[in-house]
This record gives structure tokens, C-alpha cells and sequence, in this order.
């Protein structure tokens, strides 16, 4: 499964990333990456975590075809299968979801424009659904592959994601979008439907 994992890995990148930032420069001319973070700011911290995560992707399969053995646990032929459901069916949802937010799509944040709130389709029960698939491709691709080398990247992904969507996103949605985002953030979820539904004012951190 190592080889299928690194080839779904490969597309992965090509669609979510490589594609649709060709997208969002065909239609508006900028290419939609916010990847500029002050150092020692959360922001810097949480991109530090994505790109170790992200190297981690990568090295895990490639570990594994180079003789590194899964963790007892996951080396059964059904985790291999769960994981590759969960692998495809994330890099699905992740397009989708992609697609989904227009031409408000970023990667990064920039304190300084404001996009236009993005509520319809699954983001009406979901604030952070890239994420949500993201996690799940990540799922599936470890359990794929197995070995310590993909759970370390597992973990990496889990944390960057949880400090990006809570010390930076949010803050920077209420200051841009107000009353308008508390409202929103109070109806859906943060990565589940229900589940981490915003009630209180957080602070914003500046990017640069």
C-alpha cells in the first residue's frame, strides 16, 4: 500500500493545491496563497506544523517501500482498506469543498482583505470543511501506510490545524465578518456539524 499511498498523496497535492490555486488565478488573477507569517507568531507556528506534516506525507511511503514496518496495530489488511476508502473519498471532499468557497478561497490568512463569508452548501454546518476532508485524506493515508513516520505526520497535520482554525481564522473572520461571523460561527460547527459552535469574542493576532 505504500506505493498507492504516495501516488494519492501526489494527486492530493496536484488537485488541492496545484489545481485549484490555477483556478482562483484564472479567475481573478491572484492566486489565493496567503503563505506570509511574521516569525513567532502563532500564524508561523501553525505554518511550521502544516509544512511538517505536509514533509512527513511524503517521507512516510517512501519510508515504508525503503523497508520501515507499520505499527502492529495498523498492519492488517482491513486498516490498509478503511484507509484507502477514507484516502479517495477525502481527496474528494476536499475538491468539493474547495470549489464550494468561490473566489474566497485562501491558503493563509492576511489580516489586511476581507473575503466575502462563505456560508452555503456544506459550509452551512460546517465552518472548516477543507479541513474536515484534509484530516480524513490524512487518515487514510496513514492508515495506509502505517509506520511512525505517517502517525507523527498524522498528529503534526491534527495540531497545525487546530491552532490555525482557533488563534488565527477565527479571530480574523469575527474582526473581518463581526456580527455576521458570531452568528454564522453559532449555527455551525468548527469541523463536525454541532460540535464547536462559537459563543464568545476571541482576539485577533496580527499576521505581519
Amino acid at each position: 500500500m505504500n506505493a498507492a499511498a504516495l501516488s494519492l498523496y501526489v494527486v492530493f497535492a496536484i488537485v488541492a493545491f496545484g489545481w485549484r490555486t490555477w483556478v482562483q488565478w484564472r479567475r481573478t488573477g491572484d492566486s489565493g496563497l496567503r503563505l506570509h507569517a511574521k516569525p513567532g507568531t502563532i500564524q508561523w507556528w501553525s505554518k511550521l506544523a502544516f509544512i511538517a506534516a505536509l514533509a512527513a506525507g511524503v517521507a512516510a511511503p517512501i519510508a515504508g517501500l525503503a523497508g520501515l514496518d507499520p505499527i502492529g496495530v495498523f498492519d492488517t489488511p482491513i486498516i490498509r482498506v478503511v484507509g484507502l476508502i477514507a484516502a479517495v473519498a477525502g481527496i474528494a471532499t476536499t475538491v468539493a469543498a474547495q470549489w464550494q468557497m468561490g473566489t474566497s478561497w485562501r491558503i493563509g490568512v492576511d489580516t489586511s482583505e476581507r473575503t466575502e463569508l462563505v456560508s452555503h452548501g456544506v459550509f452551512a454546518s460546517i465552518r472548516n470543511p477543507i479541513f474536515t476532508a484534509m484530516t480524513i485524506t490524512a487518515f487514510g493515508l496513514s492508515a495506509m501506510v502505517g509506520n511512525v513516520v505517517a502517525l507523527i505526520g498524522f498528529v503534526a497535520l491534527l495540531v497545525a490545524l487546530q491552532v490555525q482554525v482557533r488563534f488565527v481564522e477565527e479571530p480574523y473572520m469575527r474582526a473581518a465578518h463581526g456580527e455576521g461571523y458570531d452568528s454564522y460561527a453559532g449555527r455551525a460547527g468548527r469541523f463536525v456539524p454541532g460540535l464547536g459552535r462559537l459563543r464568545t469574542p476571541v482576539a485577533i493576532e496580527a499576521s505581519d
